[in-house]
């Protein structure tokens, strides 16, 4: 009995892990792609920061994905596709969990 409860702790330890490693690489993510629209909009230094942050709060709107493309889709102009940002959401999201594991 005892195995089985510690190999259900494992499972939830492992699960509240994982859970957590999203929500960085989710948070990283956001922020990268922030920087990214930040230099196509020609913000620099600490208006690029700033920037990046609204695209982090834009985040918790909803869940999923979507608040934060709406986000980035309503500030860029027409000369960035729909698809250009978000291919950019997925590239970015790889380079955010490399990042996140790294730490």
């Amino acid at each position: 009995m005892a195995g089985m409860k510690d190999r259900k702790e494992g499972f939830e330890k492992k699960f509240a892990h994982d859970a957590e490693l999203r929500f960085k690489s989710e948070a990283r993510r956001n922020k990268l792609l922030g920087l990214w629209a930040a230099e196509i909009l020609g913000k620099t230094g600490d208006d690029a920061e700033a920037y990046a942050k609204e695209v982090i709060i834009a985040d918790f709107e909803e869940a999923g994905d979507e608040d934060v493309f709406r986000k980035v889709r309503g500030d860029l102009d027409a000369s960035t596709s729909d698809d250009t940002i978000r291919d950019t959401m997925i590239d970015l999201m790889a380079t955010a969990i490399d990042q996140v594991q790294s730490e």
